[in-house]
């Protein structure tokens, strides 16, 4: 590899990838490289691509692949063009390995797999690295049995030291004596995902490479290729991982869920999301609160940290709430329509929807998440009478149903169907019971809709219609015999 180098120039228009392994679905971490792949990207005027490194085909599957693609559409964080699988392209591999091999950067090792167990017992008994010797690297192949399986190996540069200026971590040398002859091809003539993954980038145009700092000691390996191929180098960006909150590494019991359980469990938006994982790690000042084309306007490397983030999520709760108030009401609707629908036991109807649209203003500011949200609007839609769980019946004594009588006959007399009648005519009867306006507004809430909680009061009666509330507060007071 020779001495120390300067990170190179790049000159190109710049190209970023996302290359996730289908071995499971996206996960947080994944979704984080995306979108700094997909930022960077867009900040400089260039092209995100996507691909698919399928290579170990017993774990790799379709419905892992429709899961990554997937979550990536959801958060708007598709590739420039189709993705590129990996295992389709191992002849392409294949064929640079035995460009090296004739080129003199790359040899066939003989080494039996008895062989090399023995190698790692000795180096283990005398606690050194564990490290191919490079027994074959200048041997003549003819000294092989005649017929005997073989791998190729890199005949990686054992003098001095390499250094990547990593744009994230900064000037990190490694020895090259600490550096040995990796396998690119197998003996069964397969590419290993080192050389897979080079060969792709090359291939690709990559000029940026941004991905996890688990990568960081890959890439000295891989400048390994790239310089026996005298490719141009790619610029290296390597992100620290995400912690939980408590600083340990990220794990189920942090949030480390798939995308998509983001999304269908937690009621996620995907701009929240996105949101958040941008300041995961990188910053614009203060910033907060970053729409998509501030993201790409703002971002570059220089403001990745070099410690790891902590995943918090309660505060992806918290700004998820901030996107559910600022969002459009239709969109939420449909959003959740489904979530309502297996909650009530029907699809709802074109009347039903146009209450839903109609009832999102008064339910957005109460709710963090899908889920709350349509908690919160299934009162709407219960079929008369209505059933009150514990807490709403203990709100409906013998006291309350009194006063809920006296409120019935006072809301059935306004005129004109609005909260803010309907608030004055509910105030009179507090005053007149001499009672404080939560005393009249409890009992209301609990015989509306069967809860304890809801939004205001007079919203609820304004959304449900006369004809409704009316009908609603006559089935509670009948079955008290009021």
């Amino acid at each position: 590899m020779g001495a120390s180098t300067e990170a190179p120039v790049e000159t190109r228009p710049v190209v970023t990838r996302f290359a996730p392994s289908p071995t499971g679905f996206l996960h947080i971490g994944g979704a984080r490289t995306a979108l700094f792949n997909y930022l960077f990207a867009r900040h400089h005027g260039g092209r995100f691509l996507l691909r698919i490194e399928d290579t170990d085909r017993a774990r790799s599957t379709q419905p892992a692949i429709d899961a990554i693609l997937d979550g990536l559409a959801w958060l708007g964080l598709e590739g420039d063009e189709p993705p590129v699988f990996q295992f389709a392209r191992a002849a392409r591999h294949a064929e640079v390995a035995h460009q090296m091999l004739a080129a003199g950067h790359a040899y066939k090792c003989y080494a039996t797999a008895e062989e090399l167990a023995e190698l790692r017992e000795q180096q283990r008994a005398a606690k050194q690295p564990l490290r191919y010797d490079g027994r074959w690297r200048d041997r003549d192949p003819a000294e092989a049995p005649e017929g005997a399986p073989f791998v190729i190996r890199l005949k990686a540069e054992r003098e001095g030291e390499t250094t990547i200026h990593d744009r994230v971590q900064g000037a990190v040398t490694v020895k090259n004596a600490e550096l040995d002859d990796m396998i690119l091809l197998r003996s069964d003539g397969t590419p290993t995902y080192m050389l897979a993954v080079v060969v792709d980038d090359h291939d690709m145009g990559v000029t940026h490479v941004i991905r996890g700092d688990d990568h960081l000691n890959n890439a000295f390996r891989q400048l390994g290729i790239i310089r026996a191929m005298g490719w141009p180098e790619p610029v290296y960006a390597h992100v620290p991982l995400i912690h939980g909150a408590d600083g340990a590494k990220l794990s189920k019991r942090h949030g480390a869920l798939g995308v998509d359980a983001y999304r269908d469990d937690l009621g996620i938006l995907p701009e929240a999301l996105n949101n958040y994982l941008l300041r995961l790690g990188w910053g614009h000042g203060d910033a907060e609160i970053i729409s998509r084309d501030q993201a790409i306007e703002w971002f570059d490397l220089a403001g990745v940290g070099r410690s790891p983030s902590r995943f918090d999520l309660k505060k992806l709760e918290n700004l998820n709430g901030h996107y559910i108030r600022e969002a459009d009401p239709a969109r939420l609707a449909e959003l959740i329509r489904p979530r309502v629908d297996a909650l009530i036991g029907r699809p709802l109807g074109d009347a039903d929807m146009d209450l839903l649209r109609r009832a999102m203003p008064v339910l957005q500011p109460r709710a963090k998440d899908l889920a709350e949200l349509t908690g919160a609007s299934t009162f709407l839609f219960r079929t008369r009478p209505i059933d009150v769980d514990e807490a709403a019946a203990s709100l409906l004594d013998t006291a309350a149903i009194a006063v809920l009588a006296s409120a019935e006959q006072a809301i059935a007399s306004v005129a004109e169907w609005n909260a803010p009648a309907l608030e004055a005519a509910v105030r009179e009867v507090a005053e007149a019971a001499g009672l404080k306006l939560g005393k009249v507004a409890q009992p209301l809430r609990a015989a509306l809709t069967g809860r304890a909680t809801s939004p205001g009061i007079f919203d609820v009666l304004a959304l449900l219609g006369r004809e409704e509330s009316l009908g609603r507060l006559a089935d509670r007071l009948a079955q008290t015999g009021v």
